[in-house]
């Protein structure tokens, strides 16, 4: 039976689920491999179902962008999981110095409750179970807020996960801004949200009212910078995938490359060959997606309008889909871009890429540095100092050398934004940190010493210890 939970359900559940968690503070290790079993399990038999589902709520999804970002993804993320739970779940001792001995030192990670996960809809089943993985493997129970813009898989998930979890274990809830609004309005114990900055910004003041704990997963205009040594065709082979993969509907993808001018128009024919091959045509190719929906077409079809309007070169690399109800839309280059124009003031999330190009690295450095934080940056280059130039003097979330996107479904790398592009990370060991409160404890036996820092003070004792210890 689906289990979607409605705006006056939300308050019930939430109890429904502090209850549960009461009542079981600290789940067992099997029982927490159980939850990853039977979450892995739903998705590997439904899979087909889910991709069939996605595809419905995009118009069309290619079959291999939901396999490959939603589903392998996630599957991998599980496994990963269940081979490091028992690391995880393992107290860390640390270091306790002489003063303080004899006695022991170590970090219990605890769940924290009940945890509130808003997903968005570009990779509503990755961007829903990648970060629910965590929160089981953790102990916690969970409510996900998932996006109005993906009804039919929204539907799919609530009956599945219905079918393996209690409501007050895991429940999927769904609705429009409103209630968004009201979900990020319950006092959780941490609320984890993936979106955009703006609405990032909503959600965390909600969370401040009642000092809910926030990670926000966020967006922002990741760049890429080629180096001038680098092989032209090399370069564009190493980013064209993150770029086209879901219709460029990524928070990772590519948002404008930093180019040697002398090979702008190298490149350009580079991704336009390299485009060719991968998509021959878009008009009827299954293996190229639709935009989510009108709004969003609308809004990619007024950037490029505001561009073009204001002088820049537009090069779409396939001719566009006839069908309106479709919404295919193809790579689109930009080049002779300015800060005027809207498409290098907003993240493009779409197939549209901006090439500025630069005479020496400072400049493009310079320019990322005056921007916001974002959330991923790209480096195409074979030159370790290149390399380690861009790196140490720029700040992004995440970095990708000689590639794009990719960083994200590595398991054991966190992933997570700074400053405008988000703060906290998941995935692997820090998602089950995320997810856990690391509880100080301080241990002592039979034996104590404490009582050599009684007052009165000023006595031997006291005047050996700060001496030997103030300095």
């Amino acid at each position: 039976m689906t289990e979607i939970i409605t705006k006056t359900a939300l308050a019930d559940t939430f109890l429904q689920q502090k209850e549960y968690f009461a009542s079981n503070t600290y789940p067992s290790y099997q029982e927490r491999i159980n939850d990853l079993v039977k979450l892995k399990a739903m998705l590997i038999d439904n899979q087909e179902a889910f991709i069939d589902a996605m595809s419905q709520d995009f118009g069309h999804r290619s079959a291999a962008d939901s396999r490959i970002g939603d589903i392998l993804t996630t599957v991998m993320g599980i496994n990963y999981a269940i081979k490091k739970l028992k690391k995880w779940m393992k107290p860390d001792k640390k270091h306790i110095g002489i003063l303080f001995q004899p006695a022991k030192g170590q970090v219990v990670y605890q769940p924290k409750g009940v945890i509130g996960i808003i997903a968005p809809w570009n990779y509503p089943i990755f961007l829903t179970l990648g970060p629910l993985t965590t929160a089981l493997a953790a102990g916690n129970t969970a409510m996900v807020k998932m996006s109005e813009y993906t009804p039919k898989t929204n539907t799919l998930l609530a009956q599945f996960i219905a079918d393996i979890f209690p409501r007050n274990k895991v429940a999927i809830v769904c609705g429009d801004a409103d209630m968004a609004a009201a979900f990020s309005s319950i006092t959780f114990d941490h609320l984890f949200f993936t979106g955009s900055t703006s609405v990032g910004k909503l959600v965390m003041k909600a969370a401040a009212e009642n000092l809910v704990p926030v990670t926000l997963e966020l967006g922002g205009k990741s760049p890429t910078i080629i180096d001038n040594d680098i092989d032209i065709k090399t370069a564009v082979s190493r980013l064209i995938l993150g770029k086209t993969l879901n219709a460029g509907q990524t928070c990772v993808a590519p948002d404008y490359i930093f180019c040697p001018e002398n090979k702008v128009a190298e490149l350009t024919q580079a991704f336009q060959t390299a485009y060719q091959s991968m998509y021959p045509s878009i008009e009827k190719n299954d293996d190229y997606s639709c935009i989510i929906n009108d709004g969003q077409k609308s809004r990619l079809d007024s950037l490029l309008a505001d561009a073009k309007t204001q002088g820049a070169t537009i090069t779409p690399l396939s001719k566009g889909s006839d069908d309106n109800t479709c919404r295919k839309m193809p790579l689109t280059l930009i080049t002779d871009v300015n800060d005027d124009m809207t498409v290098m003031q907003q993240e493009i999330f779409g197939p549209l890429l901006p090439i500025i190009g630069y005479k020496n690295i400072n400049e493009a450095i310079a320019y990322i540095n005056s921007k916001p934080r974002p959330l991923a940056l790209y480096i195409c280059s074979f030159n370790k100092s290149f390399q380690q130039q861009v790196l140490l003097n720029t700040h992004a979330g995440g970095v990708c050398i000689n590639d794009a996107a990719f960083h994200v479904a590595v398991d054991d790398l966190p992933f997570g934004g700074i400053g405008a592009s988000g703060m906290g990370q998941y995935h692997g060991d820090e998602g089950f940190k995320t997810f856990s409160h690391g509880k100080a404890v301080l241990s002592r036996g039979r034996i104590s010493l404490g009582s050599l820092l009684f007052p009165p003070f000023g006595n031997k004792i006291h005047q050996i210890l700060f001496k030997f210890f103030i300095r």
